[in-house]
């Protein structure tokens, strides 16, 4: 759990084949070199899905240490509020909250008695941790869409490359439903060549959610880390 935490706070989050991040590809899903008014139209239909005041998802998550060959799996539900608050709820294998206010940063891990703070912007500064989530309008700002896009039957792959170089985000591969403009797969690899899978179903645009979800009280008698910048 560990990893999958490391993964989501430092890509969450190369050259491989277009075949890892889309799944394969048949001769109708091929890549295609998109004009500059396509793209802008892609990320206009995006922004208005994202419109609203926030959302609530399932998330499935891989999360894969290139060097040592090991990927580790998890899921729960999201839950993210314009702007740059967001709530990850992981409950399986282990329960873990991952909470933040766009200003601080809460992880919780109740079978450790244990919670991490710190900084929000050093871990979700930037595109990292799929902040952009939290405003997509964020997406332009802070990343150059690569001039091929794979269009698939069903979805648009966009490939993200940070304006700013670092060493948490790579690329960021964007799997877009063409029905909805839902972002259905977020696939993130770092420097290292880890690669961060989370599949997102689900959504419900409906959904009220409070500003207290995406604060913390700290329970008595809980170990408190402090994490480093």
């Amino acid at each position: 759990m560990i990893r999958n935490l490391k993964c989501i706070l430092a890509a969450i989050v190369w050259v491989l084949a277009v075949w890892a991040v889309a799944g394969g590809l048949s001769a109708a899903q091929a890549q295609m070199k998109p004009t500059r008014q396509m793209i802008e139209e892609i990320l206009d239909q995006i922004e208005k899905r994202y419109a609203g005041p926030g959302f609530a998802a399932g998330f499935y998550q891989e999360s894969t240490l290139k060097e040592m060959d090991i990927t580790d799996s998890a899921s729960g539900n999201v839950f993210v509020k314009r702007p740059g608050k967001m709530r990850w709820e992981y409950q399986k294998p282990d329960v873990q909250i991952i909470i933040t206010d766009s200003e601080r940063l809460w992880i919780y891990r109740p079978d450790d008695n244990q919670v991490m703070v710190g900084e929000a912007p050093v871990y979700f500064g930037g595109g990292k941790g799929a902040s952009f989530l939290s405003d997509m309008k964020s997406i332009r700002k802070s990343f150059k869409i690569r001039d091929q896009i794979v269009d698939t039957d069903q979805a648009y792959v966009l490939k993200l490359v940070p304006l700013q170089k670092m060493v948490d985000i790579m690329d960021i591969y964007l799997t877009v439903s063409k029905k909805t403009f839902e972002i259905e797969k977020i696939v993130t690899f770092n420097s290292f060549g880890d690669r961060t899978r989370i599949h997102l179903s689900h959504f419900d645009f409906s959904r009220v959610l409070d500003d207290d979800m995406f604060r913390f009280t700290i329970p008595k008698g809980v170990d408190v880390l402090k994490l480093e910048p």
